[in-house]
C-alpha cells in the first residue's frame, strides 16, 4: 500500500468553478468572506518530473463563505511559466530544484540578465486593493479573488534596488513591510515599507558577499524589525559559473562562512540597533516577536541545518521512509544590547506552519500559537495549540487526515485572543478527497468540515479576507 502522504504530492489537473460544498457539522454563521490558499498543483512539465517541492506549478484554492454556504473554486495561476509548461511542455525558467529546458548559452544569458521564474506558489498578498499570488520572485501575479482568474502582473521590485522580494510580508495598520533582495558579487537585503497606494520606501540595506543567507521570512515588533541570518544560503558565484550546465539554486545551496545571528533594526530609521549571535539555525517561518525586559522574544520553527531545504526533494517526500529534518518550536531571547541569544523549547517537533491571531497579536505579547504537527511520514498529521506562557499544548488529529496550515479567523466578539476558529485545508486519505476543516480555536474541537469534489496536492499558505480584517491573517 502506498504511504498516505503520497496523495498530497501528486498532480491535480482538474479545475473546478464555484462548486457548493456539502458540510458535515457546521461552520459559524458569522464566518463571511474568502479564504484563499496557494500551493503546488502540478509536479511534471512535459516528460520531466519536477525535482523539489518548491518547483511545482502553482494552484490556488478558494472558498467563499456567505449566508451559511461554502463555494469552492480551484485554478492554476496563469504565470508565464505555467503557460509555457501547458502549451509547449517545457520548463521556461530554472526552478529552485529543476533546470530550465534551454541551451547552455541561453541559461548563461538569462542568468546575466536576471531572468527569474514567475511561478508564484508560496502565498497571496493584498496590495492597494488588489490580490496577488507571490513567491520569491520580482513578479506578483494578480488574481480575481472570486474566480481566481489571472488578471495581470505587477513588478514587486519597482522602486527598489532589488531583483526579488520575499514571499512573506507583514501588514501593520495598512502599511506593508517587506524585504527585497539583490544577488551577485555583493548581495543585499533591503528593508522597505509601503504605504497604501504609495511607492516603497527603502529603510536600510544589509550587505553580504556572493554567498548571502537565505531568508524566507522576518518579524516585526512595535519598535523593531528582526531579520534572521542563518549560516546557509545560495553561493551565487558558484551558481553563476555552473548555471549554463544545468545547476540550480538548490545545487548551490549550502553552509556559509559566516556566523549565525539576528539583526535588530529600528522600524522608524532602519538603524541596526543590535546584532545577536546564536548556534547554527535555519528558519522558514516565524510565529511572532515582541519586546520584554530589554530584549526581543522571537518564536519560530527552527531547524538545525540546511537539510530543511535539501531534504524537500519530491523523491524523498514520496518515499516510504522519508528522511526529513525536524523543526522545533523555539523561543529566542535577543538582547537589545547585543551579545548571545537565549533559547527555550516551546514544543518539540516535527512542527511547521506556525500561525497566531495576527490582527490582534502580531508584534505584541501574546499567548497562543497554532502549528501543524507530524508524527509520521512527510505531511502533518495533527494540529497543536501551544500556550507560550506555559508552555502547554493541546492537540487535534484525525487518523485519516493530513491537515494543512491552521489559519486563525477571529470571531466578531473578539472576547479573547483565541475567540475564533481555525481553517485548515487537508487531505482525507480514506476518501482520497481534500477537506476544509473548521476547529474551535479555544478547544481545538472540530466544528465542521466541507468535502471537496476531488483531491488536491498539499498546500502552503493562505489568507482570509472578510468584511472586517487587518489585510493579513498570517505572516
Amino acid at each position: 500500500m502506498d504511504p498516505s502522504w503520497r496523495l498530497g504530492l501528486r498532480t491535480q489537473a482538474e479545475e473546478r468553478r464555484d462548486v457548493e460544498l456539502a458540510v458535515e457539522g457546521s461552520f459559524p454563521s458569522w464566518l463571511e468572506g474568502t479564504f484563499i490558499v496557494n500551493g503546488p498543483g502540478q509536479f511534471e512539465v512535459g516528460g520531466t518530473a519536477l525535482e523539489h517541492w518548491f518547483d511545482a506549478l502553482a494552484m490556488l484554492r478558494g472558498f467563499r463563505f456567505s449566508d451559511g454556504s461554502i463555494r469552492y473554486t480551484n485554478r492554476f495561476v496563469g504565470s508565464k511559466d505555467f503557460r509555457v509548461a501547458r502549451e509547449e511542455g517545457r520548463i521556461r525558467r530554472s526552478l529552485p530544484g529543476t533546470p530550465a529546458d534551454a541551451s547552455p548559452p541561453a541559461r548563461l544569458y538569462r542568468a546575466a540578465t536576471g531572468a527569474f521564474q514567475d511561478n508564484p506558489s508560496i502565498g497571496v498578498v493584498e496590495l492597494d486593493g488588489d490580490l496577488y499570488a507571490v513567491t520569491e520572485s520580482p513578479i506578483g501575479i494578480q488574481i480575481d479573488p472570486e474566480t481566481l482568474e489571472t488578471t495581470g502582473r505587477r513588478d514587486l521590485t519597482a522602486g527598489l534596488d532589488a531583483t526579488v522580494t520575499l514571499g512573506h510580508t507583514h501588514v501593520d495598520d495598512g502599511v506593508q513591510w517587506g524585504l527585497a533582495a539583490r544577488f551577485g558579487a555583493e548581495s543585499t537585503y533591503t528593508l522597505f515599507r509601503r504605504d497604501p497606494g504609495g511607492e516603497p520606501t527603502p529603510l536600510t540595506r544589509l550587505v553580504f558577499d556572493s554567498h548571502p543567507p537565505y531568508l524566507h521570512s522576518f518579524a516585526l515588533t512595535e519598535r523593531f524589525v528582526v531579520v534572521p541570518e542563518p549560516p546557509f544560503g545560495v553561493d551565487f558565484r558558484a551558481l553563476g559559473l555552473r548555471l549554463p550546465f544545468g545547476v540550480t539554486f538548490l545545487d548551490a545551496f549550502g553552509p556559509r562562512d559566516a556566523p549565525p545571528r539576528f539583526h535588530l533594526l529600528d522600524r522608524g530609521t532602519g538603524e541596526r540597533v543590535a546584532v545577536v549571535h546564536d548556534d547554527p539555525f535555519f528558519i522558514y517561518h516565524i510565529a511572532n516577536a515582541f519586546e520584554r525586559d530589554g530584549a526581543v522574544l522571537l518564536d519560530a520553527v527552527v531547524f538545525e541545518d540546511d537539510t530543511a531545504v535539501s531534504g524537500l526533494s519530491i523523491e524523498n517526500l514520496r518515499s516510504e521512509s522519508p528522511d526529513l529534518p525536524q523543526g522545533d518550536f523555539i523561543r529566542f531571547t535577543l538582547p537589545l544590547d547585543g551579545g548571545d541569544a537565549g533559547r527555550e523549547l516551546l514544543r518539540r517537533g516535527p512542527v511547521e506552519f506556525p500561525t497566531i491571531n495576527y490582527g490582534a497579536s502580531n508584534g505584541r505579547p501574546y499567548r497562543y500559537a497554532y502549528l501543524a504537527a507530524t508524527d509520521r511520514g512527510s505531511l502533518p498529521t495533527g494540529i497543536a495549540k501551544v500556550d507560550v506562557t506555559g508552555p502547554t499544548a493541546i492537540e487535534w488529529a484525525d487518523p485519516h487526515l493530513h491537515p494543512g496550515e491552521p489559519l486563525f479567523v477571529p470571531a466578531p466578539s473578539r472576547s479573547a485572543e483565541d475567540d475564533g476558529v481555525l481553517l485548515s485545508l487537508g487531505i482525507d486519505t480514506r476518501a482520497e478527497r481534500s477537506v476544509l476543516c473548521c476547529l474551535d480555536a479555544e478547544t481545538l474541537s472540530e466544528r465542521g468540515r466541507a468535502t471537496l469534489p476531488h483531491r488536491l496536492p498539499y498546500g502552503f499558505h493562505g489568507q482570509f479576507y472578510g468584511p472586517v480584517d487587518p489585510g493579513r491573517s498570517m505572516a
